[in-house]
């Protein structure tokens, strides 16, 4: 968890992809995400709002795995709950669009990066 006080997601979102720096982790929040989308839409076309409660557990449970066990980080989530929901979907949308690597780009030229950061993008060419 960050101490950190956001000003905005902006300023968050540097963090939070800083806490997304290994690709193996971003796979697995992009799997989890996508689950847990899926879980709720069937839930809510069903109309089972039991299985509704299950996305976040389907969405969050291997994104949890991939902080402690990946990227031996703590998840974003803890202590930005919204701003790291979305952080997930735009992470999910970037990865989709293969832009995601420009969106590190960005990041560092504007010189709001880490070291992992840049080993990231520098491991992925």
């Amino acid at each position: 968890m960050s101490d950190e006080k956001f000003e905005s997601f902006d300023d968050f979102w540097a963090y939070y992809l800083a806490q997304h720096s290994d690709p193996t982790n971003r796979l697995i929040h992009a799997l989890g995400t996508s689950a847990a989308l899926a879980t709720a839409a069937y839930a809510l076309i069903k109309r089972k709002p039991k299985l509704l409660a299950l996305a976040p557990l389907v969405g969050y449970g291997p994104a949890w795995i991939g902080h402690f066990l990946v990227e031996g980080n703590r998840p974003a989530t803890l202590g930005n709950p919204l701003w790291s929901l979305r952080g997930d979907f735009k992470m999910l949308r970037l990865m989709l669009t293969d832009e995601l690597d420009e969106e590190f780009l960005r990041l560092i030229a504007e010189g709001r990066s880490t070291p992992k950061m840049i080993q990231s993008l520098l491991a992925g060419e």
